[in-house]
């Protein structure tokens, strides 16, 4: 019997043999995981969990080694944002799992069903300050979901399927913290079987009030929110929008919550969002926000509008009833799953004569012209024209790259790099300027094809979580953005996809600089710039001698070109390609103005610090 025919019999038992057995709880703890359906984990391997990862492969789960324990957390992210299943990350106790903190934070703020493995010191050493010792479960209580901590070998089983049920009915990370001593020994333990919930609609009397304000509404506005991607309900969203003749913005950065190429989408709110879905939300009399808490950063004003409408009626459905009404005063609070929520309101709706029934033409007309005028923009719009820009682009004109081409504009080069996206794609930013600047400029028609940082805003987060993303969907094309300063801390994740065999394409926006951190600096410290340039060497040779393929863009041309090449080289060859686009120091708009204030001085000494 080969590994794979070995893996495939045992988790057949596993999944039908019932009662309590004999077994190790190492045992335990692989078979509970193999009942979980876990088949890929990511990690670094460590002495304190040997006992059991000697007995993955057997158990058909494949240990994927990565460069730096919060890239293998990032992994596990991406993993299972795609997948729609756990991501799991594992590591040696002490530095190897706070490593991860960073990691699970992010992907908390994502809502993403990660389980942390966390071993710990033995239990007969714990507080004689030993070798890797810390006290694990603090470092990521804000960032659970959920905390199991197995208390006795006997209870592994129980832990560990209470920590993947959790991680699943709450949508967040869940940590499973185990005492390294505690893999050892003989147990009898039952192996338990997934819990999963079921999701209802909400409540009646809830879902009628808001049908009601619906049928009323003459400019109804939906925002698409990442509960619709998690729930699986675009078809759901699309079927309501439709009803309704309603336009679809999506939440901030979950550009994939609607197709792209319906005529109802009309593209992200907040930060470099589209202007399109900011002016007709402002004429929104009813707002659904469906499977979204509004977060704060993705509502504020950008491209100078302050659009969200304030007397609109605000109906929010979310899962998670400590989301409703948080952010922004609502109507309506509807606690329920996205899905069954937008079916239930379909169906109060689809034989009542609404009050937008009579505006349909009129508004859809509105839509198709706001989104070309958006569009016409975003063409024209080929550098940005703030005074700083500017005279980086007058500076650079003469300035020449590594291989003697043109500094590209960004926005030229995020169009180009649209253009030649192809079908079925997945895509991670990190945070930054040029990245956050993409907002306007990625759209998709399929769900679960989008991921960023959310309001964590970690740099770092977008490479490793576009390799998580490849391992969950192997055919599918995935392409990451950074810039040069996060791209710096995780290259070194290269190294994961050539030894293992994950091809991704990365695309580095190399100008030079810390571009989000220095914007502030140009318009609060009166271009004083302290920590902010970067200096490096060309990330397409670092790329050659990892062992992937490197690519240099200096010619506006060149962009469309070398992506599609790169993913031929990524679908057809297994090859990790990384395209180092040279690009203007030239920034966009700050984060958000409303976060730092002009400096003042009050001594002598720092009196022209102003």
């Amino acid at each position: 019997m080969s590994a794979k025919d070995s893996a495939t019999a045992t988790q057949q038992l596993t999944a039908s043999d019932g009662g309590p057995q004999a077994m190790t709880p190492s045992e335990a703890f692989v078979e509970t995981m193999v009942a979980n359906g876990v088949s890929e984990m990511f990690g670094i391997m460590g002495s304190a969990f040997m006992d059991a990862m000697d007995i993955f492969a057997p158990a058909g789960i494949r240990l994927i080694p990565v460069v730096h324990e919060q890239g293998a957390g990032h992994m596990a992210d991406g993993y299972a944002r795609v997948s729609g299943r756990h991501g799991v990350v594992i590591g040696q106790n002490g530095p190897g799992i706070s490593n991860c903190v960073t990691a699970i934070a992010a992907a908390y703020w994502a809502h993403s069903p990660v389980v942390i493995v966390t071993p710990e010191a033995g239990t007969m050493g714990i507080g004689l300050g030993g070798f890797q010792e810390a006290k694990q479960l603090p470092m990521f209580q804000e960032f659970t979901k959920y905390q199991g901590h197995v208390t006795h070998p006997a209870r592994m089983a129980e832990f560990t399927g209470r920590c993947f049920d959790r991680a699943m009915a709450e949508m967040g990370p869940t940590q499973l913290n185990i005492p390294r001593d505690y893999f050892y020994g003989q147990i009898k333990a039952e192996i338990p079987r997934p819990q999963r919930l079921d999701r209802g609609a909400g409540g009646d009397e809830r879902l009628n009030e808001a049908a009601e304000l619906l049928a009323q509404a003459k400019f109804p506005v939906i925002i698409s929110g990442g509960g619709v991607v998690m729930g699986d309900a675009i078809e759901e969203c699309k079927a309501l929008a439709e009803r309704l003749g309603a336009p679809v913005v999506n939440s901030y950065l979950h550009n994939d919550s609607f197709p792209a190429n319906h005529p109802l989408w009309c593209g992200p709110l907040g930060y470099q969002g589209s202007k399109a879905a900011m002016k007709l939300l402002s004429q929104a009399d009813v707002v659904v926000a469906l499977g979204s808490r509004l977060g704060p950063f993705g509502t504020l004003p950008q491209h100078g509008m302050d659009y969200w409408p304030k007397n609109a009626k605000i109906i929010q459905i979310d899962a998670d009833h400590k989301m409703l009404g948080l952010v922004k005063k609502i109507s309506v609070g509807i606690c329920g799953d996205a899905k069954a929520a937008a079916i239930a309101l379909s169906q109060r709706l689809a034989e009542r004569t609404l009050a937008c029934d009579a505006t349909r033409a009129a508004r859809a007309d509105q839509i198709a012209t706001e989104k070309a005028a958006w569009e016409k923009e975003l063409d024209e719009w080929t550098h940005e024209r703030d005074p700083y820009s500017l005279d980086m682009i007058e500076e650079q004109k003469h300035e020449r790259t590594f291989n003697g081409g043109e500094y590209l504009h960004p926005r030229q080069v995020l169009r180009e790099l649209e253009k030649a996206m192809p079908e079925d794609v997945m895509v991670s930013t990190d945070i930054g300027n040029i990245n956050s600047v993409a907002n306007s400029y990625l759209r998709f028609n399929k769900p679960r094809s989008f991921f960023a940082a959310m309001s964590w805003g970690n740099c770092g987060y977008a490479f490793p979580t576009i390799i998580g993303a490849k391992v969950a969907a192997p055919h599918r094309p995935a392409i990451s953005y950074a810039g040069d300063g996060a791209w710096g801390m995780s290259l070194m994740e290269t190294l994961t996809c050539v030894r293992h065999n994950i091809p991704v394409t990365a695309v580095v926006f190399h100008n030079r600089q810390w571009g989000a951190e220095k914007k502030n600096q140009v318009d609060f410290y009166n271009r004083r710039f302290v920590a902010g340039e970067l200096d490096s060497p060309s990330f397409a040779n670092i790329a050659r001698a990892m062992g992937a393929e490197g690519i240099v863009v200096d010619r506006l041309e060149d962009v469309g070109p070398a992506l599609k090449k790169a993913i031929d080289l990524q679908m057809n060859h297994g090859k990790t390609t990384i395209i180092e686009i040279m690009c203007t120091r030239e920034l966009g708009d700050p984060f958000r103005r409303d976060a730092l204030a002009k400096p003042v001085r009050m001594l002598d000494k720092y009196k022209d610090y102003v």
